[in-house]
């Protein structure tokens, strides 16, 4: 380009360079490279790019060129020579051997750098090998298998209830969300705002808790729920005279819970003989995650507890509240699928 013809960029590109410009996320190197091009097409000198960067006139040339050349693309960093190390099948071999075998001596798992220094392979390649068959030693996972003699029975008796509910009837999913604390921040959270989210400061203090009774109707998907400071069988009592109340003109009532304590105790037996259009489902052990009420408890978790800044365990109650008449104004059932109707579970017409 002729010295006294003013550097423009190519059309399209003028968005996408103020754009990086704007992005904080960028290293300051990929950013000073954009910053260059945005600072010669508004005419800097220089010089001006000089002292504004802090970076001699050989970088600017550079970079200009390499644009000049081959547009924002000539902005990324070029490859290294050097021809790129094979990995050989018996090298592959011995990392994945190693990364399955038991860790070292009072370890709990293998890292890359450990593997890295017993094999003498680099920890790129290390990382590379790992990446390449889907190993992450670094990561774990928590898993819960039922060991209840019942499970096909149960598992299929609520599967029943979802899949084809008993004509005119109501199927509740029932349960506890216990010890919600009512944690408040010592400062404000500071709001969220461009290229920043939200922040929280690490200080709280407890300002008591309450336990969250719901029901969840699978029907219409909307929910029923009342707070006690406690959460004994009298509590869980309690609960079931205001379903009893809500749903009275309903002949049949199917409650689904799991195997808590308190949902199986001499005065709820009697409550339950005391209320013959009630039915109670329990859930096989260790496999509450078939009852539906777990999937409205991590909503209001997330959209609600989670985040929420509680100056009182009333103000606790009072925004739990406020949430559930929110959501019931537009709730709707869960759709229940199951992947592989074949492979371990079939419900059965009630």
């Amino acid at each position: 380009m002729p010295a006294h013809l003013r550097f423009r960029l190519k059309n399209g590109d003028l968005d996408a360079v103020k754009k990086a410009v704007s992005d904080k996320t960028l290293s300051k190197r990929i950013h000073n490279r954009y910053m260059i091009l945005h600072l010669l097409h508004s005419g800097r000198s220089y010089q001006q790019i000089e002292k504004k960067l802090d970076m001699v006139s050989h970088t600017i040339t550079l970079w200009k060129k390499r644009y000049e050349k081959s547009g924002l693309a000539g902005l990324k960093d070029l490859q290294r020579p050097g021809a790129k190390r094979k990995i050989t099948a018996a090298t592959q071999a011995r990392i994945l051997r190693i990364a399955t075998s038991p860790p070292l001596p009072g370890q709990s798992h293998w890292s890359a750098s450990e593997i890295s220094k017993k094999t003498g392979v680099s920890k790129t390649m290390v990382l590379e090998i790992l990446k390449m068959n889907h190993l992450k030693p670094h990561l774990h996972a928590y898993f819960m298998a039922s060991n209840d003699e019942q499970f096909e029975a149960k598992a299929s008796d609520i599967i029943g209830l979802y899949m084809n509910p008993p004509r005119n009837a109501v199927v509740l999913c029932a349960d506890e969300k216990t010890q919600i604390q009512a944690l408040n921040r010592l400062q404000p959270n500071l709001p969220m705002k461009k290229h920043l989210i939200e922040r929280r400061t690490f200080e709280y203090e407890r300002n008591g808790i309450t336990n969250l009774f719901a029901a969840f109707n699978t029907k219409s998907g909307r929910v029923s729920a009342m707070c006690s400071e406690t959460k004994t069988q009298h509590d869980f009592i309690e609960f079931l005279d205001r379903l009893n109340a809500q749903y009275r003109g309903q002949s049949e009532i199917h409650l689904i819970l799991d195997n808590l304590k308190v949902h199986d105790t001499e005065n709820v037996r009697r409550w339950l003989n005391a209320h013959p259009r009630w039915k109670f489902h329990f859930t096989p052990k260790y496999s509450s995650w078939i009852n539906q009420v777990e999937i409205w408890f991590s909503l209001i978790s997330r959209k609600c507890i989670c985040r929420g800044v509680f100056p009182s365990v009333r103000d606790l109650i009072t925004k739990i509240k406020a949430f559930i008449r929110e959501y019931n104004k537009s709730a709707r059932p869960f759709e229940w699928t199951y992947s592989d109707p074949k492979k371990r579970i079939s419900y059965v017409t009630v």
